[in-house]
């Protein structure tokens, strides 16, 4: 047989040489076919570099093909690590992930020779964390990267974090990261942005201090994470620690890091921080005027939010369903129930919008705090998700304010039916009898929550002192100041006392946190955010803006007592709610007692 002579050799090389080059430039799938096309008639198929080229840009590639991949794929005589890598790696953040889960298990079992890697690892980990009930495959990868030796690697490793965490089980995430013998920033910074998404907001912040004391210094994914945490806990104080931080290294032009600033100021009560980072940035998104425009709407100034959508409009930027929900936020707590509509109306006129629950929840609520009771019973009964309890027991809490025992009763009935009825709706209905001296109406739930053993949620008040945040729950005795912070509350009540303050009766059923799980209601109970005041009081210098999160609305017994502490003691009082923000000032209240 003759040998290929050297001419024949160069043309070849030469053709591979214009192949390569030409995929190197490839754009598009149009232009990938053609480029195919040469590869073939030119015998070049079983090239190794050429057909890894082809498979990658195919599957990795944004104007990739996942099924002319496959072809592709199958092509390959002997597929290497880097090709399965390419086709479990397209796979894993295409629409079906349980393909690149598929893929790897093809590798292990059938490929001769080739290994996983690095690569390999993280791809199928990532595709693990997309795919429902994959708990038995990640453990499975885990227990092959432990028996390959890659437990050690800092990549692998953190992608492992992300994908237990992805699904809910942070604790063998955070074994995970305990477990790892060096960790990076990205690692430290996966852990962290693990725990603030799954709501682990404290522990994302003692996260922080730990990779403090190990000086790998912090990016704009660090402060994102943090800022998020800082924002939902209410730590203003490591917030703008945060923006100084951010500030020094240069990271305020990042529009992440602005929008994460904007989002922890406005949540932690301090709007004008909020603008003043809004108007710094030289870069803005949709998330950075929604920021905004939920800011003011959740604290109940809907004329700025509805401001601020106008000037949003007129920037070209389209408004989504987020904005739409701090418009119809803002005009809810303000009483704007005609501008509510028109906005709710303008999401599908305007802008081809379909309102979620959320929206109509809104409108629930903007009606039955304006006391317009049966248009807001109207929206529930034509709303396409009448059968969400949100809905109504948004509008048992309306009949609650406006004292009106048939409806709160219809609302009552719906839930029970749907099978979601819960202390905190019992105690609204009770407060609804109480109102109107019904006595048996009272009796009929506390026998309703004895019976059905319904428990309570839990109230609980954070407030910052310093750079920590303290936590109390209804007549709290855990804290190790106890003493000094129920002298302290006794004293502020005496004081209050003295310009008129009067404790409503407990016996009113205001409160889900004055009312115990063995189904009576505390007479005399301290709630949470009345300790979390007086500590508050007695930690810092006179002047000093209080600044509290709840998980509960506000009753109206510590609402009226908030605002005579602010004007006893000369303090600015916020307080976040599970609704909205109060800010307490000289004895009134920024909702003007429409809450």
């Amino acid at each position: 047989m003759l040998s290929p002579s050297p001419a024949s050799d160069a043309a070849g090389a030469s053709k591979t040489k214009t192949i390569l080059n030409l995929l190197q430039g490839c754009n598009s799938l149009k232009k990938l076919h053609k480029i195919h096309a040469c590869v073939i008639t030119a015998g070049l198929q079983n090239h190794p570099a050429i057909s890894t080229k082809l498979l990658n840009f195919c599957a990795v590639s944004v104007s990739g093909c996942l099924v002319y991949a496959q072809l592709l794929f199958r092509q390959i005589r002997n597929p290497k690590t880097d090709d399965w890598n390419s086709i479990i790696r397209g796979f894993s953040r295409s629409s079906s992930p349980l393909q690149s889960v598929l893929f790897y298990n093809e590798m292990v079992s059938v490929a001769a020779g080739c290994r996983p890697d690095t690569y390999t690892f993280s791809f199928v980990l990532r595709a693990c964390e997309r795919v429902p009930l994959a708990e038995s495959k990640r453990k499975e990868v885990h227990g092959a990267i432990i028996r390959s030796g890659y437990d050690r690697d800092v990549v692998v490793c953190t992608n492992l974090i992300r994908s237990y965490a992805g699904n809910g089980e942070i604790e063998t995430a955070r074994k995970v990261f305990v477990e790892m013998p060096v960790r990076d920033l990205v690692s430290w910074n996966s852990m962290i942005s693990c725990y603030s998404q799954v709501g682990f907001h404290h522990e994302a912040l003692r996260t922080y201090d730990l990779m403090r004391i190990a000086n790998v210094g912090l990016d704009g994914f660090t402060l994102v994470g943090l800022l998020s945490s800082c924002a939902h806990v209410g730590a203003l104080n490591l917030g703008v620690e945060l923006h100084r931080m951010a500030s020094e290294k240069g990271l305020l032009k990042n529009v992440y890091v602005g929008n994460a600033l904007i989002d922890m100021y406005a949540k932690c009560g301090n709007l004008n921080a909020a603008l003043s980072v809004f108007d710094g940035m030289q870069k803005r998104d949709i998330f950075t005027w929604n920021s905004m425009v939920v800011g003011y709407g959740v604290h109940g100034r809907g004329d700025e939010a509805i401001e601020f959508f106008r000037k949003m409009l007129m920037t070209g930027v389209k408004p989504n369903s987020i904005t739409f929900l701090g418009l119809l936020c803002g005009c809810s707590h303000q009483g704007l129930v005609e501008e509510g509509v028109k906005y709710f109306n303008l999401m599908t006129s305007n802008y081809n919008i379909k309102p979620g629950i959320k929206h109509h929840g809104c409108l629930v609520d903007l009606f039955g705090r304006a006391g317009k009771l049966e248009r807001a019973l109207e929206v529930i009964n034509t709303c396409p998700s009448q059968k969400d309890p949100v809905l109504w027991r948004t509008l048992l809490g309306s009949c609650k304010i406006h004292k009106n025992v048939q409806i709160g009763e219809i609302a009552m009935r719906n839930l029970v039916q749907l099978g979601a009825s819960n202390a905190g709706d019992c105690v609204l209905l009770a407060a609804i009898y109480g109102g109107v001296n019904n006595a048996d109406g009272i009796a009929t739930m506390r026998k309703m929550i004895k019976s059905q053993g319904i428990k309570t949620t839990p109230g609980w008040s954070w407030i910052e002192i310093g750079d920590r945040v303290h936590k109390f729950i209804v007549d709290d005795k855990s804290h190790p100041d106890t003493n000094e912070i129920y002298r302290k509350l006794r004293q502020v009540i005496h004081e209050v006392a003295l310009l008129g303050y009067v404790e409503e009766d407990s016996m009113s059923f205001t409160s889900v946190e004055g009312f115990s799980d063995q189904g009576c209601w505390g007479i005399g109970s301290y709630h949470s955010e009345k300790l979390a005041i007086a500590f508050g009081i007695s930690r810092t210098p006179q002047g000093t803006c209080l600044r509290i999160v709840k998980n509960l609305r506000v009753c109206r017994d510590c609402h009226s007592f908030t605002k005579f502490v602010s004007k006893a003691f000369n303090r600015e009082i916020v307080v976040r709610d599970r609704v909205r923000f109060h800010h307490f000032k000289d004895g009134l209240c920024s909702c003007k007692d429409y809450w």
